[in-house]
């Protein structure tokens, strides 16, 4: 495996930063995941927009163009000859001293990773998820942006090790009003009467990629899309749940918090939605 890493490839052994790099002594930097699906990055445009958005909102500059960083990202796809794959994009502050100050930090460090990924097995896109309501709140969107992809991602995974605890995929995360915001890894839909429901940004959600999607391919079907606040309740008397994300693409779920949602199975919208983002993924993207 060859890792992009400032300016070069390196094999995957000699991929290494400095212990001075901000990224690691405080999680100083953005991130970007990305998929590439039989040989098209898929929203690579709207995966860079948000990478650039949020170092911008750090106060991080990239030092390379939008059209520059894109070439990059597809010639590691190239050089590790990788059609289907997961791409992980990081931009860190970069070396410094063991200060705060990131006007010590003169230059980014850019590290991009090519692999593969699956991160649920397939059967839980056809029989499920289960996942439940942790204690670990969400950062408040007063004290982080949501839609700021940082390096620091402690929060969401005290959440997960709840969720592994809990013996459940996923765990779903409220604000400090306890309405929901997202999962640690994914954002968060129910369906009620036709219509579609999803928390606002306001309430500690990202802009997911694949949450645009699903809210466009929803709205082409005609179906009503809301961004409203909402407590756990509205997912347990919910007739259809389900996640979205990079990694999971969308993916079902048919228990909250030991409540069986709908009739336990993957409801007929989510699955009509499942395979019309698998339809979208294999028609768009940039060619690598």
């Amino acid at each position: 495996m060859q890792i992009y890493l400032n300016g070069k490839f390196v094999p995957k052994e000699k991929a290494v930063i400095s212990v001075f790099d901000h990224g690691l002594l405080y999680g100083d930097g953005v991130f970007e995941g990305i998929r590439a699906y039989n040989g098209r990055v898929f929203k690579l445009e709207e995966h860079l927009d948000r990478l650039y958005r949020s170092a911008r909102a750090i106060v991080l500059d990239m030092k390379m163009s939008k059209n520059e960083l894109q070439e990059v990202v597809l010639q590691t796809l190239r050089v590790n000859n990788l059609k289907d794959a997961y791409i992980r994009l990081i931009v860190t502050r970069g070396e410094g001293d063991l200060g705060l100050d990131p006007l010590k930090c003169p230059k980014p460090s850019v590290i991009i990773i090519a692999d593969k990924i699956a991160l649920y097995p397939e059967t839980c896109y056809s029989k499920g998820l289960a996942i439940s309501t942790v204690c670990t709140r969400r950062n408040s969107p007063q004290a982080m942006s949501p839609n700021i992809k940082s390096l620091n991602y402690l929060n969401n995974i005290l959440a997960k090790i709840e969720a592994i605890q809990a013996k459940v995929s996923e765990a779903i995360m409220l604000n400090l009003e306890g309405y929901v915001a997202e999962c640690t890894g994914d954002n968060v839909f129910y369906i009620r009467d036709g219509g579609l429901v999803t928390p606002p940004h306001a309430a500690g959600a990202l802009d997911g990629i694949t949450r645009r999607c699903v809210i466009e391919m929803a709205k082409a079907q005609g179906r009503r899309v809301e961004e409203k606040l909402f407590t756990p309740f509205d997912l347990f008397t919910a007739d259809e749940v389900f996640l979205t994300g990079t990694a999971a693409e969308v993916v079902p779920v048919v228990c909250v918090d030991t409540r069986t949602i709908g009739d336990g199975r993957p409801g007929p919208i989510t699955k009509e939605l499942i395979q019309s983002f698998r339809d979208l993924t294999a028609r768009e993207g940039v060619l690598i």
